[in-house]
C-alpha cells in the first residue's frame, strides 16, 4: 500500500455537528483538509466516512499516520 502525504505535522481542531456525516481525507492530497475532496481517485486510499454522534470538537489527524482514522493518536510525534 502507498504512503499518504503528510498534510500537516499537528492535528486540527475540527467542530462537528450532531447527525452530520463527514469524510476525512486519508491520502493527504485534499485541498479541503481535513476533509476529502476526491483527490484520492485512482490511489489505494479511501476517505474515512463518519457520522457525528454529538456536536463537539474533534482533533483530526493531519499527518495521516494515525492508527485510529480520523482521530489523532499522537503519531505525528514520531515523524
Amino acid at each position: 500500500m502507498s504512503k499518504p502525504n503528510i498534510a500537516d505535522s499537528q492535528p486540527m481542531a475540527f467542530e462537528v455537528e450532531r447527525g452530520k456525516t463527514y469524510a476525512w481525507c486519508a491520502c493527504g492530497k485534499s485541498s479541503n483538509q481535513p476533509l476529502c475532496d476526491g483527490s484520492h481517485a485512482g490511489s489505494d486510499f479511501a476517505p474515512k466516512v463518519f457520522k457525528a454522534e454529538e456536536s463537539k470538537t474533534l482533533y483530526l489527524c493531519m499527518c495521516k499516520q494515525t492508527s485510529n482514522p480520523a482521530l489523532c493518536d499522537g503519531s505525528h510525534k514520531k515523524l
